[in-house]
Formats: structure tokens, sequence, C-alpha cells
């Protein structure tokens, strides 16, 4: 705390990232980052793009992105928004639609940025409980609001909503944006870009950083009607014109052209996760349904801080939140083959885990 720093910021309590540890040997499961390297394409382009070309300014509005954006999910290049990671897309986001004489509404269990934006942005929000089954439940959301976001599928949960049921909101909810956060659609649940086309209060904003391999290149992007991205420009050109590099553009773009390699990558991280689901069923654990690159598990006898301790002092890390009412779960990013059988090798030499 500082003196000089404004009351607002004295109060706020930011959002912790995942840890990225310095230490070697580790098997990193912590941050839902994909196990697989980029798309061999991303490459080529990166090292082939012309270096005396940095001492330019990046194309500010990213046309290359948004054009393969555009013929990749058959919307207009109008409906297109890019951004630094899906985090910055969010933030703006929340600038430009929920700061509002309602509430917005979201989620209790989620994505913990939300609330930070909300209290960043001094946006009144309510959380809305899961429930039992850490599902959530649209139904709850028919009340008069300013807004309404949630994740599909949602974090840390793993939970999928279907389509119809998103749709059925948007129409009981007409009056408020609808934002649909697809971190994770790519690994099992279908898109609610389709409803963009029909439903002018919907935006969906999806990132590059897990099914594309670029979480180091920082890719986030939305998909609306034009008036909503209209929004999200005034507020960007007010804050950032130029939000990606030449290198992330370059490179995001070859990972939109190979889709073969994407759905081989994705596939394999599915087919991973449901071998993981029964192995750690097997060894007496609670396993959410998914449809992520990671699960969300608690053992039915062992806290979730003592498992974390346990496979951080086996050299695995995993995410522990230890919020009221998910304080016994772990969310395990779902690595390779190989990381996710060391996984359950250690669990099965921990002293209190039958196999």
């Amino acid at each position: 705390m500082s003196k000089y720093w404004s009351p607002a910021i004295n109060q706020l309590t930011p959002y912790v990232p995942g840890e990225q540890p310095k230490v070697d040997n580790l098997i990193k499961l912590n941050t839902n980052e994909n196990p697989y390297p980029p798309s061999p394409r991303v490459e080529e382009a990166i090292n082939n793009y012309p270096v005396e070309r940095l001492r330019l300014y990046c194309d500010p509005d990213a046309t290359a992105l948004k054009n393969a954006l555009a013929g990749h999910f058959n919307v207009a290049y109008e409906n297109v928004f890019v951004g630094n990671g899906s985090d910055e897309v969010l933030a703006l986001a929340f600038m430009a639609f929920f700061r509002q004489e309602a509430p917005l509404l979201l989620p209790e269990t989620t994505y913990s940025f939300y609330d930070v934006y909300c209290n960043l942005y001094d946006i009144e929000y309510q959380q809305i409980p899961l429930t039992n089954g850490f599902e959530i439940n649209l139904d709850d959301y028919q009340q008069p609001n300013g807004g309404i976001i949630f994740a599909n599928p949602n974090a840390p949960t793993g939970r999928l909503l279907q389509l119809d049921k998103i749709e059925a909101l948007l129409q009981r909810n007409t009056e408020s944006l609808v934002i649909v956060d697809e971190a994770y659609i790519d690994f099992g649940g279908q898109s609610a870009v389709e409803l963009t086309r029909r439903y002018d209060n919907v935006l969906v904003i999806q990132t590059f950083s897990k099914s594309r391999s670029l979480a180091g290149l920082r890719i986030g992007y939305a998909i609306g009607h034009q008036d909503l991205i209209a929004g999200l420009d005034r507020v960007k050109n007010s804050f950032n014109s130029y939000p990606l590099d030449s290198l992330a553009i370059a490179g995001a773009v070859a990972a939109i052209e190979d889709q073969e390699y994407f759905e081989e990558v994705t596939d394999k991280i599915i087919k991973c996760r449901e071998w993981t689901t029964e192995q750690l069923e097997s060894l007496g654990f609670d396993v959410v349904p998914s449809a992520t690159n990671f699960v969300f598990t608690c053992h039915q006898t062992i806290t979730g801080a003592e498992l974390m301790s346990y496979l951080r002092g086996n050299n695995l890390l995993v995410r522990h939140f230890g919020k009221p009412g998910i304080e016994n779960h772990l969310r395990i990013t779902i690595g390779t083959y190989e990381e996710m059988q060391t996984l359950i090798d250690v669990l099965k030499q921990h002293p209190d885990i039958q196999d």
C-alpha cells in the first residue's frame, strides 16, 4: 500500500494468476496450458516474418487476423474484435457494457477475474450460486440486471451448458447484454457464435491460449453484432490502439489456417481427459464432468490442501483455490499421457489412497 495510490486501488484485491515456477523438473498442471506445441505453421510464419518490419507499428485493426476469424466462423469482418488475450477483451467489454444502474449477474464460482473487473470499474454485481452439482442454472438469472456473464464451459468446474439453454436465456433476457466466455469451448462444447447471427445482445469471447497453444502470444477475440464490436473499438482506441503485435497477428493467422492440426491436438486432449477421469475415479476421487482441458476433482477422504502439498512434494503442480465450497477440490490441467500417467502413479503411492 502506498500513499500515492488512489483509494480504489488501495481497496482492490487483484486477480492472482497461476504460479509460473522457475524450478526445474516440475510437471506443470496448474494453469491449463496446452501440453502440445503450436501448429508448425505458426513457427514458420514467425520465422519468415521480415524482421525489418518490426520498426513499424503493427496494424491497429489486425486486419489479416480479423479476416481469418471472420472466414473461420462464417461471420462478417465487422462482427470480429481482437485484443491482447481474452483477459483484455473481457476488461474492455466490462468497461464498454457493464457500467449500468442494475447489477451485473455472474456465477458465484467462476473465473475470478470477473469480480476483479467489477471492483476495478466500480460495477455493481450479484453472484448467483451454482447448483449442488456445480452447474450454472440460467433460470436463476431471470431478474433485473445490467448484464450477464458466464464462462462456458465454466471454470474452474469444467461443466458445460448446452446451446439451447443459452438461447432460451437470450429469448427472455432481451434488454441487456449476455457475454459467453468460451476459453475452453474447443474441448467438447458447441460454440454460441451461431447465436450472434440471430441475437444482437450476445457477445462470444474466445482465446488462442488453450486449444491453439498460443498462451505466450496473448491473443483473444470477440464475435458479436457490429454495434457491440463498435463499442469495444471505441474503448480499445481510447486505451491502446495497438493491442496485438505483428508477430502475434502472423502466428494467429497461421494457427487458424491449420484446422487439421487443431483437431488432432484437441482430440488427443479430450481422450486423455477421459482416461484421466477414469483413473482418478478408480482411486476414490469424485470428478466433475468436464468439457475442458482440465478436471475439477476432490478425494473422498483427503483434503485438497493436503493433496496439493503432497503432489508439489513429488514435482507435480496443480491448482488449489481454497475458497468456501470448493476448498477440497483440485483443478488439474490435462497434460500429455506421460504426464498424466505420472500423476496417477504418484497418487497411488499416497498412503491413504487405495488402488
